[in-house]
């Protein structure tokens, strides 16, 4: 991110940009710096003037416009705006009633907007101030809570306020009300880059979080080890619901990213939330996902709850023309649609073996990280996750519906698992499954069922991906391996699937020298090369699953599977 910044004043072209992209919103003062709505309602008695440092867009200026705000006055990355820019700015909106100053709780922040008050109040203009305050983190501190995401809840609803002609007391004793009953939490896996050293602002360990930071880059209170997405949700609402009132009118649940979430994380965790609070009593008449207060990059997010007054939802609810145009409407628990069992293609099968879907699974979790870098330099990333949580998935089937073990994964990966390498996968486990059902748990297949199974997988998975041999794909390995065990005499049989096993590492490493033809790689050329093919390692390491349960002396010779996903890249010339 901060590669992108020009070297001479980036907030000056950041304020460009945005009235650039709404020029029929916004306008925009050079100097001093400040931003203001073109075409605020009619109906507005009170100016309402926010701002400070820049780094959390789109607050403040992306709510600017009707329903929103009146003026901004930007500071530096992570600064207050000066004061004369907030004397500007309220200067250039003032209405009959005054003006309003909507203010994050930041030293300078209050200093510089305090000032601004003094000198307006000296012009004998009326001025009132709503201080935020909203950080669960730093309630014991000192200065008071920060103020961070509750702002856009607090910006939005004056808004609304301000449009139907509320006057100046009368929108800063709302705005106080609304701020008392808004406490905010935020989280970070990793810290904003610093625009200056483009280094991370600050280092956590692996695997760790920092809880409790602030939207300046502030570290948190405490690392903690990173739980599960679902835990860490409810350790967050654990804290916010403790400080925020109950209320008959519910709640509305904010959930920030901080700059570089993904908006399908926040989705996920806006779902979570919204049943954790559920389940706690709580109802969430509304939400809004989003980056709405950011930290520059930084990776994390954080949850704003407010206890809703009688008409507060309206407000929420009220149109805003801004650049932030997406405000929700009443939010509920969804629907989810769940087709019953019977309706699903799944295969009927006797209780039969999991021991080879235990050992898959079990060798695929050491791995997954290194799977998912393969897929990373020569695909998208997705294949080590999509395996891993395919095969836990199809464990969990296998314990609670007595199938076999490759029939249970066989219905998640083509039923369930998404992408391009789970189906084929699917179609792959349906027909190892017609060789390992009706065998006691770890007991091998005949080698002629496993070797027709194995053949009749990959003649699917080729019908279907056009794939051959030599275009990079998982049937490179997987027809070595089916041949193998074709040619596997009665002599060499106890190590049948050691030697089909083998044969599937060699078409698996044989890949990293391949030219894509076919799949994801295809689409990067040379970059590929000395990087194996994720699909075919997946394979391979599903023949030494089997090796090691079905073979346990003779598989020994084997590599270890972190061998395989072993890589290097190769580098073109320009």
């Amino acid at each position: 991110m901060s590669y992108l910044l020009p070297e001479t004043d980036p907030v000056l072209a950041s304020c460009r940009g945005l009235v650039t992209a709404h020029p029929d919103l916004l306008t925009l003062s050079q100097d001093p710096l400040y931003v203001r709505a073109l075409d605020p309602s009619p109906d507005r008695r009170v100016a309402l003037v926010s701002g400070g440092g820049s780094g959390h867009e789109p607050l403040h200026a992306g709510l600017l416009g009707r329903g929103g705000l009146d003026a901004v006055a930007p500071g530096r990355v992570f600064a207050s705006p000066h004061n004369r820019q907030i004397v500007a700015a309220s200067r250039s909106t003032l209405r009959a009633g005054g003006v309003l100053h909507i203010v994050k709780n930041y030293t300078g922040d209050r200093i510089n907007f305090g000032v601004a008050a003094e000198r307006l109040r000296a012009d004998g203009i009326p001025v009132e101030q709503v201080l935020v305050t909203d950080d669960v983190a730093t309630s014991a501190a000192g200065a008071g809570r920060r103020g961070t995401a509750a702002t856009v809840v607090v910006e939005k609803i004056l808004g609304a306020a301000a449009d139907q002609g509320a006057g100046l007391e009368e929108l800063a004793a709302l705005g106080r009300e609304v701020v008392d009953r808004s406490r905010s939490l935020a989280v970070c896996t990793r810290a904003h880059t610093s625009p200056s050293t483009l280094q991370p602002a600050f280092d956590l360990a692996p695997a760790h979080a920092d809880y409790g930071v602030g939207i300046h880059g502030e570290r948190g209170s405490r690392s903690i080890p990173l739980p599960r997405v679902e835990d860490l949700v409810r350790r967050m609402l654990s804290d916010l619901c403790t400080a925020v009132p109950d209320t008959p009118e519910g709640v509305l649940l904010v959930v920030n990213g901080l700059g570089a979430t993904s908006l399908l994380e926040l989705q996920a965790v806006t779902a979570i939330a919204a049943a954790q609070l559920g389940a706690r009593g709580h109802h969430v008449a509304a939400a809004l996902t989003g980056t709405h207060v950011g930290a520059l990059d930084m990776a994390g997010l954080s949850l704003t709850l407010t206890a809703l007054r009688p008409g507060w939802l309206t407000l929420w609810q009220a149109d805003a023309h801004t650049p932030l145009t997406t405000w929700p409407r009443t939010a509920a628990l969804p629907r989810t649609h769940i087709t019953p069992p019977d309706l699903l293609d799944r295969p009927a099968a006797p209780q039969g073996s999991s021991a080879l879907l235990d050992r898959y699974a079990a060798i695929v979790s050491q791995v997954r990280d290194s799977l998912t870098a393969l897929d990373q330099l020569a695909g998208d990333g997705d294949f080590g996750d999509n395996l891993a949580s395919g095969l836990a998935r199809a464990k969990t089937r296998a314990r609670e519906t007595d199938e076999d073990g490759m029939t249970a994964a066989s219905h998640v990966f083509l039923n369930e698992v998404g992408g391009t390498s789970g189906p084929l996968l699917g179609l792959l486990f349906q027909h190892l499954a017609a060789a390992t059902a009706a065998c006691p748990d770890g007991q091998r297949p005949a080698v002629p069922a496993l070797a027709e199974a194995l053949a009749a997988g990959c003649a699917a998975i080729r019908r279907v991906g056009g794939a051959g041999s030599g275009d990079r794909t998982l049937v490179d390995a997987l027809l070595p391996a089916a041949q193998s065990l074709r040619d596997a005499d009665k002599r060499a049989r106890e190590r049948a699937v050691t030697d089909a096993a083998l044969a599937a590492v060699e078409g698996a490493r044989g890949t990293a020298g391949m030219l894509g033809a076919r799949g994801r790689s295809s689409y990067i050329g040379a970059r590929a090369l000395g990087i194996p093919d994720p699909g075919a390692v997946g394979v391979a390491l599903l023949l030494i699953a089997a090796a090691d349960v079905y073979e346990p002396r003779s598989a020994t010779a084997l590599p270890a599977p972190g061998h395989l996903t072993r890589h290097t890249p190769s580098t073109p010339a320009a």
